[in-house]
């Protein structure tokens, strides 16, 4: 390596008469930028998400493991996600897309039972970005996320594909968003419900759910878990006795399953939130890093905000 720029890409030396190429670092791995991609495959909602945002969404031929519907405001118009699976795709399905990147939401969604990890996907001639948010940091404790995380993805995204500005651009855009949110006038303790039956998974303190809480003004009672997500006991669930509960809904978890699932436990109808009926739900696509947590924000916000103007 000869130097790197502002953005953290890496240029090396090439041969003469020909454009040297570059690579920047993604969880541990050095990713080619060069040639800029043109065919992308999304695994999750929330690269998808991303490359709509960034005006990109000629350069994605297939995805799959959406979470959810896509958001109106994100869809071009005339345009429809080809989703080429419900799940992680194998790697045939994959190869058959022909594609020069596959963009994922976690590092496990490149694993060898699936399409194949990213070294083999190397050999394939396919290269490979992960949301640094989902990285495979395996013992060590994840940094708590924070919206500057993301607006480094939004900038390295922009990056890779030559749409500098635009990423500039959305940066700008979310930060004005989050500059013009209204908190509650009054601090309230959270409790983030993401899944789980028979021991409640929750919204730890490094992850995207404690950064929306923040941001929105609430303080989460499990803020000092050193894990984005950690699972609880209903016991200690009932415990915390937050001020509110956000409920995250999905197509397989619902938010109103998980809201009957906390309402059949006993000792839950003493909780504050439950006794007041302060319950919040957010979709799942804005609960992990990308362009959709300014929303979760403001979605947490206004409730929060009307749930703190009744008394107690």
């Amino acid at each position: 390596m000869t130097g790197c720029s502002a953005t953290g890409v890496a240029e090396s030396d090439g041969v003469e008469g020909t454009e040297p190429s570059q690579t920047i670092r993604n969880c541990d791995t050095d990713l080619a930028i060069s040639p800029t991609p043109e065919r992308v495959v999304t695994i999750k909602s929330t690269p998808l998400e991303l490359m709509l945002a960034l005006g990109l969404e000629d350069r994605v031929v297939a995805s799959a493991f959406l979470d959810g519907p896509l958001p109106d405001e994100l869809l071009p118009s005339g345009w429809e996600p080809n989703v080429i699976s419900d799940d992680v795709p194998g790697r045939e399905l994959l190869v058959s897309q022909t594609p020069d990147l596959v963009f994922a939401g976690w590092a496990s969604n490149l694993s060898a039972d699936g399409p194949g990890t990213r070294d083999a996907l190397e050999q394939l001639g396919i290269r490979s970005y992960v949301s640094p948010a989902a990285c495979d940091f395996g013992e060590a404790a994840p940094e708590a996320l924070t919206f500057e995380d993301d607006f480094a993805m939004f900038r390295e995204v922009g990056t890779i594909f030559g749409a500098e500005q635009r990423a500039e651009e959305l940066v700008a855009e979310q930060q004005r968003r989050l500059e013009a949110i209204e908190r509650p006038d009054r601090e309230l303790t959270a409790l983030w419900y993401s899944s789980g039956d028979d021991a409640p998974f929750v919204g730890g303190g490094t992850g995207a759910p404690n950064m929306i809480m923040e941001a929105a003004g609430l303080r989460n009672v499990e803020a000092e878990s050193e894990e984005s997500w950690l699972s609880l006991s209903w016991e200690s669930f009932v415990a915390a006795d937050p001020d509110v509960i956000v409920l995250v809904d999905t197509p397989w978890s619902t938010a109103e399953d998980k809201r009957e699932r906390i309402e059949t436990q006993p000792a839950a109808q003493t909780m504050r939130a439950v006794v007041k009926q302060r319950y919040i739900t957010v979709p799942f696509d804005t609960t992990e890093a990308g362009v959709r947590n300014v929303d979760g924000v403001e979605i947490v916000a206004s409730a929060a905000a009307e749930f703190a103007a009744d008394a107690d």
